[in-house]
């Protein structure tokens, strides 16, 4: 990667010098020291070699765990609290510190565990938010929550199956980069609100547009005037016989409509009295089934305390029996006594089976009679819904009578007053259109004519008004889309630096991956996927072993130990790249064979003494492969339920 691409801290590396626990999971206190570059801590299996690195990634300000639901179930057994604690080396290097607003050589992070679920962080004793110490740990690259920089045990599949996208992200995160995606999001947002505004302003536009011929158009409509008024004139007779002719109609559909419903009233009574019918029959059957539910349920009662009385001298039978049993010696009478005991603690325990069956069978039998009482019972109160609601129409139709009735005569008599007003407008004129019809169309003559009265005046105001909009507006669409043009350059260019500092980053780690796996036998390479979208964008990796074609690196392609290979390979092609000056990795050889683990565990050993600024941690079952006196090695082992740790190795 160039220089260009790398993004680091213009400030030391913060290193872990030591690690304290305290009434954590198997730990009762242990002093754990660290050093930079390689740190190996073994042991066999449940020593607590696991417990070390979930503290330091707790304390960091991790809350989620493989190993506990909530961070109270971390507490060591019988304990009400306990306490992680990190200390950092904050020794001044080249004149500056790693954390610069911190006057002293030491840092000391602690993260207290409450049984209730409370906790807190502690730095250099005094109490800081969570916020605060994530915070503080990103400005460093740490973060715990990206497996690319602490994988926890079992984290190796839980790589293998997360998708390109996510992967492309965890790297994004691992080397310092994620800001990028973050103003390229910025960015594209900026965008989209501008072509939303653009797109605004234009609809503006054409409105403004629209509106302008709309009033260019109204000059010329000022001849019309004397037409319309001539037309008017006619409508107002027509309108006049319309509403003489819709009237004499209305008395005809009034009078077919009055006959229609009092024959639905005739309809209705009948119907009336089979809903009153079929009511009396309901009522009848829930009378039935009452008296059959009480009757069922005193049996099932008597049936519950039978039953409970036959349980209770079953029990005491096997205490009875229980007690002979243990006694030595036995007299022939005790023993033939014991025998009757015996059966009759048998015939107990089948009258009880015989008893707790009848109880299931009534209390079905009451189940039964319960759903078709609430099926009667519901039919009860339809059929009575629907009485009422037959009553209750009968009553709108005979006052739906009544008033037909009073609408014929009064129908009538508004005739007369009509014809009389039109015979005043004039002769009498047929026409097939309603009332309605004619005032619409007399409507928008009318409309016309008050529009056309005063168009000299306002029509020249108006325009000019929409004139000078129209204007503005254009200004504004061309303000807006040089903005829209520049925004999408940015977008661009945030685009394709983001993209070559991925391609930097692959074409450097992807040699250094093909040599890693030479070591064990196989082949692979690194691949970008669908970089010009941003959300699809994902990282590939391609694998292949013992001469095989590399394949898609997957959760169900490669086996367990090609997959915990091509991870641990993976992550060691990314150490130089990590951002982060602390990293960690639990089982790396999980399922490796001996040779593999060999290989990968000497790239470890190589990586390290390269990168003098880098604290890697280390954690394996197995029995560390190296002499090397520089790897810092660290012994766990279990000792009735404590977990203790010793430094066995060290430069």
């Amino acid at each position: 990667m160039t220089q260009r691409t790398q993004v680091w801290l213009d400030r030391p590396p913060l290193i872990i010098s030591e690690v304290a626990l305290e009434n954590f999971m198997s730990y009762e206190y242990a002093r754990i020291p660290l050093k930079p570059g390689l740190n190996v801590i073994c042991g066999p299996n449940g020593s607590g070699k696991s417990s070390i690195l979930l503290g330091i990634s707790v304390a960091l300000g991790q809350a989620y765990t493989e190993r506990a639901r909530k961070l109270s179930d971390l507490i060591r057994w019988g304990k009400d609290i306990a306490r992680v604690t990190i200390v950092f080396n904050n020794s001044k290097r080249g004149g500056r510190r790693p954390i610069p607003s911190i006057h002293s050589d030491t840092v000391v992070l602690s993260r207290y565990l409450r049984r209730d679920g409370t906790y807190w962080f502690e730095l250099n004793r005094k109490q800081v938010s969570k916020e605060e110490v994530v915070k503080l740990m990103r400005e460093h690259g740490i973060d715990a929550d990206n497996l690319l920089i602490v994988m926890h045990q079992g984290m190796v599949e839980e790589f293998a199956v997360a998708t390109s996208q996510q992967r492309l992200r965890m790297v994004e995160g691992a080397i310092g980069i994620s800001g990028y995606r973050e103003k390229i999001l910025e960015a594209r947002k900026r965008l989209e609100e501008l072509l939303s505004e653009e797109e605004s302003v234009a609809s503006l536009l054409r409105n403004a547009e629209e509106t302008l011929e709309h009033w260019k158009a109204e000059y010329e409509r000022l001849l019309r005037k004397r037409e319309l008024l001539a037309k008017r004139q006619l409508l107002e007779r027509e309108l006049a016989w319309a509403k003489v002719i819709k009237k004499e109609r209305a008395v005809e559909q009034l009078k077919i409509e009055l006959n229609r419903v009092r024959a639905k009233v005739e309809y209705v009574e009948s119907k009336i009295e089979e809903a009153r019918n079929r009511t009396e029959e309901l009522a009848d059957l829930l009378s039935s089934l009452k008296f059959e539910q009480r009757r069922c349920f005193h049996e099932l009662l008597q049936s519950e305390s039978e039953k409970g009385k036959l349980e209770g001298q079953v029990l005491s039978l096997d205490e009875i029996l229980g007690w002979l049993k243990s006694e030595r010696g036995l007299t022939k009478e005790g023993k033939a006594r014991r025998a009757k005991l015996k059966e009759l603690l048998k015939e107990c325990r089948k009258q009880a089976r015989r008893t707790a069956k009848r109880c299931k069978e009534l209390a079905a039998h009451l189940l039964k009679i319960e759903k078709r009482l609430d099926r009667a019972y519901e039919n009860y109160v339809d059929k009575r819904i629907d009485e009422a609601v037959l009553r209750s129409k009968r009553e709108m139709l005979l006052s739906e009578i009544s008033k037909l009735e009073s609408d014929i005569r009064q129908t009538t008599k508004d005739i007369e007053i009509l014809e009389a007003s039109a015979e005043q407008v004039g002769p009498r004129v047929e026409t097939v259109r309603t009332p309605t019809e004619v005032s619409e169309d007399l409507k928008v003559t009318s409309a016309y004519l008050m529009t056309l009265a005063d168009v000299s005046e306002d029509a020249e105001r108006v325009y000019r008004r929409y004139r000078e909009l129209y204007e503005k507006l254009k200004e504004k669409l061309r303000v807006v889309s040089e903005n829209r043009q520049r925004a999408l350059e940015d977008l661009e260019l945030r685009m394709r630096t983001w993209k070559q500092l991925l391609q930097e980053f692959v074409e450097g780690v992807n040699p250094i991956y093909r040599t890693i796996l030479a070591e064990v036998d196989a082949v692979g390479r690194i691949r970008l996927a669908n970089l010009d979208d941003i959300e699809r964008a994902g990282l590939e990796l391609y694998l292949g072993f013992r001469g095989s074609e590399p394949v898609l690196f997957d959760a169900y392609t490669q086996s367990g130990g090609e997959k915990s290979v091509a991870t641990v390979a993976f992550l060691l092609a990314l150490q130089r790249y990590v951002k982060s000056p602390f990293r960690a990795v639990d089982e790396f050889d999980v399922h490796m064979d001996p040779r593999n683990r060999e290989a990968i565990y000497k790239f470890f050993v190589s990586m390290m003494r390269e990168s003098p600024n880098s604290q890697y941690l280390v954690i394996t079952p197995s029995p560390v492969l190296s002499a090397e006196r520089w790897v810092h090695v660290i012994t766990v082992q279990n000792v009735r339920g404590v977990s203790m740790a010793r430094v066995v190795g060290a430069d």
